[in-house]
């Protein structure tokens, strides 16, 4: 009782320990609730986030938003300015939708889309152009399956747009200078994200939490501390030091390719394409040189440049600012006279994932590319590792603010790896339709591995001469001479080149269907009696989304119409039902008496669960009158509902203008929501039972508690 006792004396919360104790909070190595974490500020932090990438941010601001306090721990002293990734998808600019507006920034301060929307094949960037493919179809600026579209935003510069976001809500970023005035007796009290501070050992051997060693530079001298958590979140990236001290291996395949990052800048090379041949990747091939370009911005004249790398023989002092700007010269076709090279990075391409993300009796958890490296091609890596965080936060929220369990965490990797899988999967067979461009002009990248792999057996000093000469033949096959349409072997693989581009079976951009269509099988849903249908493989092919309420599907988007008293006509998204900023589950019916009784009963079982509830009545678009579609009366005394109406669609939508129709269901039937906008319950038709029971029954599988 001395745990009761104490937590009656702050604020009278004996009801909240009593649950605590129901729950199994207060236990050994689980993540336990000590007596002064409910009196204000303690010594515990709930949640620390090793990492400050667009994840670990991410995963901040969706935290505190729902009342749980974080703090995150970057080892580097300032953020990246390396651009890196650059593609969000559908679902990642969804979340940030719900981030204050950051989607309308995004889109706001991203370039045109026209100047990115295309990938150009060429021989130089002034030269001829063997191919182009747009990947915009008029469907994607539509907005009918999305609220939103996709965007091209570099990720210093979404970074820079999460940590402003973070200071709004009174984060502050702390340095060695300036920590120790946030840090008393080693306490950390949330919303600080501490720069220049690397997680350094990790032990989990205390019973309330975990307590992390921190090392930072002090006045010439290395220094650490100890930063206790009841939650630690390895978000730090590919090279996870969070992953490599819980000993987590990654499984998959290694080692795909060696590559050189150049980021420079040029505002001639920007204006001249932008001018002549506006795109997003440039994928160059001549008897000089090889690379693909990025351009992060035209406008900017920003950009990178990765070159294929093949190391011992290779070593990144031979890519000197001089040399690279020198192959940047060969790749344009000719020199620049105001470019700058800004910085120059070796990187290696992997499609693995963690075998495991949650471990120490689910108080160590991996996020983003902690969890799962993937090749570029598609863009997934970081929209994934969005979407972890996304998926985790409602979670975390409801085990150290609400009642959920610790092994309820367990859910979110039951959730989240299968997808990381499955998007792995689709990364290589992108990666693989790359890499049938080259191999058609007669630049077989297999052959040119196999190569680097007999050359590394031949005595060291001759290695690179041999390598560097074989290169050189290799590139020979891009020739002029070789590669033009009087030439019957160029001719021939000109028209293949033809093939693969109209046939779709380059680098692909957009994946809709997995972009939107991702569903979970198990966790914290209730699948239906027949069981999930079968994922279809990744075809590295664009497929469209066809929405669904199948449960672990994210909720289908319609625009609808908010029913009030106001002569005010708002329209929003259904996904917009769904609140941020607490543990809430939304209920979707249509007015029918059994739908009513089915509102009434999730109320009560969500107050006996002590989460809210909210209730969406889906009246037709064919319901005459707006002064009769009101479920005041029916619902009462429960206020938390929203009466919305179907909104007409245009002719040409080639969705079904009914809610119901587009769910694939009656409207006897009803759709539970999770406050990740997922399905996590659905019925087809009305409930032959007790809708009490059925409710009980639902929500203690959602929340994990039995």
């Amino acid at each position: 009782m001395g745990v009761l006792a104490s937590l009656r004396v702050c604020n009278g919360s004996f009801r909240a320990a009593s649950r605590l104790l129901m729950f199994g909070y207060i236990r050994g190595k689980g993540i336990s609730v000590s007596a002064n974490e409910h009196c204000g500020k303690d010594s515990v932090l709930p949640v620390l986030i090793v990492g400050a990438g667009p994840v670990g941010l991410v995963l901040s601001i969706l935290l505190t938003k729902l009342g749980v306090r974080c703090a995150v721990l970057e080892k580097n002293k300032s953020f990246s300015a390396h651009p890196q990734a650059h593609f969000i998808n559908n679902r990642s600019m969804e979340v940030f939708r719900k981030l204050d507006g950051l989607a309308d920034e995004i889109e706001r301060l991203q370039p045109p889309v026209d100047l990115w929307r295309r990938f150009i094949y060429c021989t130089s960037l002034t030269g001829s152009v063997l191919g182009m493919v747009d990947h915009m179809q008029p469907q994607d600026f539509e907005k009918v399956v999305s609220p939103v579209s996709v965007a091209h935003f570099s990720q210093y510069k979404l970074t820079r747009l999460l940590v402003e976001h973070l200071k709004s809500l009174d984060f502050q970023i702390s340095t060695r200078e300036n920590l120790k005035s946030t840090m008393k007796g080693g306490a950390i009290w949330g919303r600080e994200i501490l720069m220049g501070h690397e997680c350094v050992s990790i032990d989990t051997s205390s019973d309330d939490g975990v307590s992390v060693t921190i090392s930072f530079l002090e006045e010439g001298e290395f220094k650490e501390r100890n930063i206790r958590c009841r939650v630690l979140i390895g978000a730090d990236g590919a090279g996870s030091t969070v992953r490599r001290l819980m000993g987590i291996d990654l499984i998959g395949e290694k080692d795909l390719q060696n590559l050189v990052s150049v980021h420079f800048s040029s505002q001639d090379l920007g204006s001249y394409l932008l001018n002549e041949r506006p795109g997003m990747l440039y994928f160059v091939f001549n008897p000089e040189a090889i690379g693909v370009l990025v351009a992060h911005d035209l406008e900017q004249g920003e950009f990178i440049l990765q070159i294929p790398f093949y190391p011992p023989q290779q070593d990144i002092k031979d890519f000197s600012p001089q040399i690279c700007s020198e192959i940047i010269f060969k790749l344009v076709g000719q020199e620049l006279s105001d470019i700058h090279v800004i910085d120059v990075k070796p990187w290696i391409m992997h499609a693995e994932v963690g075998e495991k993300y949650v471990c120490c009796d689910n108080r160590i958890l991996l996020v983003g590319d902690a969890a799962h490296r993937f090749p570029p091609a598609g863009g997934f890596g970081m929209n994934t590792g969005i979407q972890d965080a996304h998926n985790l936060a409602w979670k975390l929220a409801s085990v150290l603010e609400g009642p959920s369990p610790p092994s309820f965490l367990q859910t979110y990797e039951a959730e989240r790896r299968p997808v990381a899988l499955f998007n792995t999967a689709l990364s290589l067979k992108n990666f693989r339709a790359a890499m049938s461009v080259p191999s058609a002009l007669g630049l077989d990248p297999k052959i040119a591995n196999s190569v680097h792999r007999v050359v590394n057996v031949l005595p060291h000093g001759i290695q690179k001469t041999i390598l560097d000469g074989i290169f050189y033949i290799g590139r020979m096959q891009l020739s002029e001479f070789l590669l033009n349409e009087s030439n019957p072997l160029g001719s021939s693989r000109l028209e293949k080149l033809k093939q693969i581009f109209n046939e779709g079976r380059s680098l692909q951009l957009q994946f809709p269907a997995e972009d939107l269509g991702f569903r979970y099988s198990d966790g914290a849903i209730v699948p239906d009696r027949r069981g999930p249908a079968p994922l279809e493989s990744p075809t590295g092919r664009r497929r469209d989304y066809i929405p669904s309420a199948d449960p672990g599907s994210r909720l289908p988007h319609m625009n609808v119409r908010i029913l009030s008293n106001s002569s005010k006509e708002d329209i929003i998204s259904t996904l917009d039902l769904v609140h941020g900023n607490k543990i809430e589950f939304l209920l979707m019916v249509a007015p029918t008496e059994d739908s009513y009784h089915l509102a009434h009963a999730a109320f009560e079982v969500a107050k006996e669960f002590e989460v809210s509830a909210r209730i969406c009545v889906v009246w037709p678009q064919t319901t005459a009158s707006s002064t009769s579609m009101s479920s005041k009366e029916t619902l009462a005394p429960w206020e938390n509902f929203i009466d919305i109406q179907e909104v007409e669609r245009s002719p040409q939508d080639s969705l079904s203008s009914s809610w119901w129709s587009i769910c694939q269901m009656s409207d006897r039937g009803a759709i539970l929501v999770r406050p990740d906008e997922h399905v996590a319950w659905r019925v087809k038709s009305s409930i032959a039972g007790d809708p009490m029971k059925e409710m009980r029954r639902v929500f203690s599988a959602v929340l994990g508690v039995k």
